[in-house]
């Protein structure tokens, strides 16, 4: 376990040092993750021997569970209201016909049985919202007519009815008796309600006085999308529609305080995806994959410029698409995770596959990210769909913190240079506002010849200050014995990118000059800025 917990947390480090430089790269930073697993694979430099599937596939489960409830939190249905019936066509019968059409072609050029085809067609037939999701905010990809809204969609939404597919297909493939009807019935219709009925019963408690904290409220959620997925997969429901739907159900209502929540699922989320590509690299034996490396290479080119194109493109014409926006929907069909995940399952299944499922699959979801991801933001700018006017960050719910608005108060005391004036007078910016002055106990709310008042507590409104890429705001207490306590700012060592703008003294707030005292028991507000490049 310590060598786990050592090799994780070096993983994890790594990832961090490194965005910076992968953001800036053209490939897609999770096949970076997969090829660093390969690294410390058994035929990698580390030679670290490691093939446990169920290990694997509990962490890789538990991970898209955070992925799938974060894609579901994440989506803004304001904006994808006019690609939400194509999206679903796309994410249901998209996904079956996709699936069919490779299973034709790997039945009929691959020769293999019917039920292995269709478990390969099945497994492989759901687009990574991990991977689509990466690719559109990193490259900062905002598409025409709504089509980054439409991926986003549908790739969030498609995994479910791929996995029902594979879980079918490997029951009939295990010799059980199963009946289709029931058994799709009961993953949609209890994967569906136990969704909504957990995303109602936690909007309806996180709209309460029972949880106080943040710490609690962020618990809470986790503990949501954990029973959202459990509770149907025990009653034979679908998990991961369940948590989906759970997700955009609270993602899309009004909550207080929403933003750390955001931070939160947005942090645990991408450490998730990391940790699956990460472990799916590590598994995978590169000394057993020219043996599928052709017929992957096969699978691959068909699903990207035959299967998913005519799956996608005939149920897009009733919505009169563009050709553009076709040749982007079909490009954008990246594999990921998802389907190494269920690759996995029908391993530890240990129904009879000609070539290993597992490293077939790994092959074709490389070739996939690394081919079709890299040249997505070229694709879309040859097919003329980028939309230089428009924000991707528009897609996502958590676009809204951005014009969050935050509120201070400022108290009017003894001598204040405010007392006696006009609110028109005093001559604020027009991005500060005051929203309600407190006098007395009474609340007043003012117009622009309010006069004020000694001992009048004014509520002021703005935007919030948001942590840019160069530059961040830091608070520091000055305790006692601190080495800066009873100095002037002037005799401080300099420190280059430092500057403290405002010390908070008390009910007192202080702009600074070098000959300002710093005494103990002060909050001093610093900016810290770095160079750029």
């Amino acid at each position: 376990m310590n060598e786990a917990l050592f090799l994780m947390g070096s993983v994890v480090m790594i990832c961090i040092l490194l965005y910076r430089v992968l953001e800036k790269i053209a490939v897609p930073s999770l096949l970076i993750f997969l090829a660093l697993g390969m690294c410390f694979g058994e035929n990698g430099l580390l030679k670290i021997h490691f093939n446990d599937y169920e290990f694997v596939n509990i962490i890789c489960s538990t991970c898209l569970i955070f992925i799938m409830f974060y894609g579901g939190f994440g989506t803004n249905l304001k904006e994808a209201r006019s690609v939400l019936v194509p999206s679903v066509v796309l994410s249901t019968l998209g996904v079956a016909g996709t699936a069919g059409l490779v299973a034709l072609f790997v039945h009929f050029v691959l020769h293999l049985p019917w039920l292995e085809s269709l478990l390969i067609g099945s497994v492989i037939s759901s687009t990574d919202a991990a991977s689509v999701f990466n690719i559109l905010r990193s490259k900062k990809l905002a598409l025409k007519h709504h089509t980054d809204s439409l991926l986003e969609l549908e790739s969030g939404s498609n995994d479910p009815i791929s996995y029902m597919l594979t879980t079918v297909t490997l029951a009939f493939m295990a010799g059980q008796e199963v009946s289709v009807p029931v058994m799709l019935a009961k993953q949609l219709l209890l994967g569906i309600g136990c969704g909504i009925l957990m995303g109602v019963v936690a909007v309806w408690l996180l709209k309460r006085d029972i949880l106080t904290t943040q710490q609690s409220r962020t618990v809470f959620l986790f503990a949501v999308m954990l029973l959202a997925y459990a509770l149907p997969c025990i009653v034979q429901g679908n998990g991961y529609l369940s948590v989906y739907l759970c997700g955009i159900w609270i993602g899309n209502s009004n909550l207080p305080q929403k933003r750390y929540l955001v931070h939160f699922f947005d942090v645990v989320t991408d450490v998730a995806q990391v940790m699956i590509f990460f472990l799916l690299g590590l598994l995978v034996t590169p000394v057993e994959l020219p043996v599928v490396v052709v017929p992957a290479l096969f699978i691959m080119l068909f699903l990207t410029l035959v299967a998913r194109p005519v799956a996608s493109g005939l149920l897009l014409l009733p919505f009169r698409p563009s050709m553009g926006q076709i040749g982007v929907v079909s490009w954008a069909g990246l594999r990921g995770a998802a389907s190494i995940v269920f690759a996995i399952s029908a391993v530890l299944s240990q129904v009879d596959t000609t070539y290993n499922l597992y490293n077939l699959v790994f092959c074709i979801v490389l070739f996939s990210i690394s081919i079709q991801g890299t040249l997505l933001p070229q694709v879309s700018k040859l097919l003329h769909m980028i939309d230089v006017t428009a924000d991707v960050g528009k897609t996502f719910t958590d676009y809204q913190e951005e014009s969050d608005i935050h509120f201070v108060k400022v108290h009017l005391g003894d001598g204040h240079p405010w007392c006696g004036q006009s609110l028109k007078e005093i001559g604020l910016p027009r991005d500060l506002l005051v929203a309600m002055i407190l006098r007395s106990e009474n609340m007043i709310v003012p117009h622009g010849d309010t006069k004020l008042a000694q001992g009048d507590l004014l509520v002021l409104a703005a935007r919030a200050f948001e942590d840019r890429e160069h530059m961040t705001l830091s608070e520091i207490t000055v305790e006692r014995g601190h080495k800066w306590a009873n100095h002037t700012l002037a005799t401080l060592p300099q420190v280059d990118g430092q500057l403290v703008i405002l010390i908070k003294r008390g009910m007192e707030t202080i702009i600074p000059t070098g000959s300002t005292w710093i005494l103990p028991n002060d909050n001093l507000v610093v900016a810290h800025t770095q160079e750029k490049g």
